[in-house]
């Protein structure tokens, strides 16, 4: 007797030349009979996703830009690669949303993936939100449309994957499981400079993280630890979490990936080696569990495993998370569109690396949110994009 064999699931991977997107791919290569890559997009880095195409052969492509997108589709054709490249912002909410695709890996850095990811919970796909600014823009929007379209996120952050691994199946039963979470961070880089020394950081020692292999923008995160602030953000609304019951505690080894603090006192801790494919590959199997490709922890190999308290003097950036929760809604947009104006300037070094704080205390402080009582998510992309018009101002005169 035969028994049918299950189809593979289909995948549209959103930023697929990133780290999250590499990793995704490395893990799907391990587990081919499982999962079908469907589509694959890329920001700008067009020679990485011919290589992609002409490797996985997806029924779609995507680049924002017209003319990229136009020269990658003439490449492929000339190579006999049968992939169809579509362009513009609106092709990734399509891929994200067509009906063929069962789940969506949102790799996208920045408020930009707050679309696409929008379309995959309205269409009732499985969302593997690696984007953590979806939650930060979007919040109660983004959330809503998860619950209209009865679609599923499963997080891939490290930190909140691990939350997700330590909470019972029924999202029902999580109030009744959790007092609080301790979500932790290496401290990245500069965990032990002298505080007045951070003036003279450059791009280069700010992406330099100690434990993780990231891009530019979330590794110069790290090191302030705005990813950790955003990251409380995302937990709030993953979890439905009042602002009090999320911690942040500093762990240097980067083993223990985040904590939950059972109301019977237990503590639940997910621990492995700091590598990506972790995640990713329990977001993609999820419930089951699947190879990884990443090694495996070596107890007895183990160091000292060490906490600290977060210092506000050293991470000022981190608490503008509670203050942000506390404030109106939209807080945490502009918080959002502040920080990812002033990492580039700091990239291309038109501002130090103390103003890239600076500035977001500055964008909090003066930057009115002005929604409508009940905001949607074209009321929240206008207000990322006023923020960011004011802030890039303040960059390039008076950033501080």
């Amino acid at each position: 007797m035969t028994h049918a064999t299950a189809q593979p699931q289909k995948i549209t991977v959103l930023g697929s030349t990133g780290s999250i997107g590499t990793n995704t791919l490395d893990v799907v290569s391990r587990h081919s009979q499982q999962f079908e890559i469907f589509a694959l997009t890329a920001h700008a880095n067009l020679i990485a996703l011919e290589q992609q195409c002409l490797q996985w052969r997806p029924r779609f492509a995507a680049m924002p830009d017209t003319a990229k997108a136009h020269e990658l589709g003439q490449r492929l054709k000339a190579q006999n690669c049968t992939t169809k490249v579509l362009s513009g912002p609106q092709a990734l909410s399509e891929l994200a949303a067509h009906p063929d695709v069962d789940i969506v890996m949102a790799a996208i850095v920045g408020a930009t993936g707050l679309p696409p990811c929008m379309a995959a919970a309205q269409s009732g796909k499985r969302l593997l939100l690696a984007n953590k600014e979806a939650l930060v823009v979007g919040g109660e929007v983004f959330m809503s449309a998860v619950r209209s379209g009865q679609g599923q996120i499963i997080p891939i952050d490290s930190e909140h994957s691990a939350i997700f691994q330590c909470l019972p199946e029924q999202p029902s039963e999580w109030a009744s499981t959790i007092d609080h979470i301790v979500l932790t961070a290496s401290g990245g880089p500069f965990r032990t400079w002298p505080i007045e020394s951070l003036a003279s950081v450059t791009p280069q020692q700010a992406c330099a993280h100690p434990n993780w292999v990231m891009g530019q923008k979330i590794s110069v995160d790290s090191s302030t630890m705005m990813n950790k602030a955003l990251e409380i953000i995302e937990a709030k609304w993953l979890f439905d979490l009042a602002p009090s019951q999320i911690k942040v505690v500093i762990h240097p080894q980067s083993i223990i990936h985040s904590m939950v603090v059972c109301t019977d006192a237990s503590v639940l801790a997910q621990m492995g080696t700091p590598d990506m494919r972790v995640p990713i590959a329990y977001g993609l199997a999820y419930p089951q569990r699947i190879a990884s490709g990443a090694s495996q922890l070596n107890l007895l190999k183990l160091q000292d495993l060490t906490f600290e308290a977060p210092n506000a003097q050293r991470f000022p950036g981190l608490f503008l998370a509670w203050q942000a929760l506390d404030s109106a809604q939209g807080t945490t947009t502009v918080l959002n569109a502040a920080n990812e104006v002033a990492v580039a300037a700091f990239l291309a070094g038109k501002i130090p690396y103390p103003h890239i704080v600076q500035l977001n205390i500055r964008a909090m402080e003066h930057i009115q949110p002005e929604l409508p009582s009940e905001p949607q998510m074209e009321d929240l992309l206008a207000l990322d994009k006023r923020t960011r018009a004011i802030v890039s101002e303040w960059a390039e005169h008076s950033p501080c």
